[in-house]
């Protein structure tokens, strides 16, 4: 899916595919209410070979849900509408999306924070500025992890 919320066309999909193995390492919804944080989360999963969707904000997270199907959300905390923590709290209480690993990638990096994260249920924590490496590695070990525990 493109950054806008529409799927990519068949021949992105197949070049990214491609490099997969003729399937995507799995599907993220990246939520984040700034358009270039959001592009460059999609943009790097994409070019890994991940079939990325994207919602503006949590609100819009709670509502593509159940059609994107994720093995994992990337999540910003600060949002309009619906902030991160009650996103996650939400995913968490509702049967049929907490099995969905939730990724936080926030600027809000205080120890409470990270432990609030921690309490929510959140499966990993990365602070903004990030490392494009550290999300994808993190991405990566959080489907294999959905995929072994199912």
């Amino acid at each position: 899916m493109r950054p806008d919320g529409e799927w990519t066309s068949l021949a992105a999909v197949s070049e990214v595919e491609g490099r997969a193995g003729g399937r995507p390492l799995g599907r993220v919804l990246v939520v984040d209410d700034d358009e270039v944080i959001r592009q460059l989360i999609a943009v790097n999963l994409q070019l890994e070979g991940f079939e990325v969707a994207t919602a503006v904000d949590g609100q819009d997270c709670l509502d593509k849900v159940a059609e994107v199907a994720p093995d994992v959300i990337t999540l910003d905390v600060m949002m309009p509408r619906l902030d991160g923590w009650v996103t996650a709290v939400r995913l968490r209480e509702d049967v049929a999306t907490r099995g969905i690993r939730v990724v936080m990638i926030t600027a809000r990096a205080q120890d409470h924070d990270i432990r609030r994260g921690h309490d929510i249920g959140v499966d990993a924590y990365i602070t903004k500025p990030f490392d494009p490496d550290e999300l994808i590695r993190t991405v990566r070990e959080l489907v294999e992890s959905g995929r072994l525990s199912t």
